[in-house]
């Protein structure tokens, strides 16, 4: 979880490396801090967007999860009966 700490960081070391550069210590800091703030905005992210429904013009409702899963499942499926056939 990211802080508003980890953020202000974040900032601070950006501002200085503008300035003045960055130590090689921060540096590594600067990047370690900037991926754990991606890591935890794709998994926010994720998180977000695998509670969405969307609701047909029926009134039916899809779990886009659910579908996206299904989908990438028979993708799968299609891809090990083409290696299947071409004898790999």
């Amino acid at each position: 979880m990211v802080t508003q700490e980890t953020i202000n960081r974040i900032n601070e070391l950006y501002r200085k490396s503008k300035a003045e550069g960055l130590t090689t210590a921060e540096a590594e800091e600067q990047k370690r801090l900037r991926a754990e703030y991606v890591q935890a905005f794709r998994e926010n992210l994720r998180g977000t967007l695998d509670t969405i429904k969307i609701q047909n013009p029926d009134g039916t409702m899809i779990d886009v999860k659910k579908r996206h899963d299904e989908k990438m499942k028979k993708k799968q499926q299609e891809e090990l009966e083409r290696i299947k056939k071409s004898g790999n």
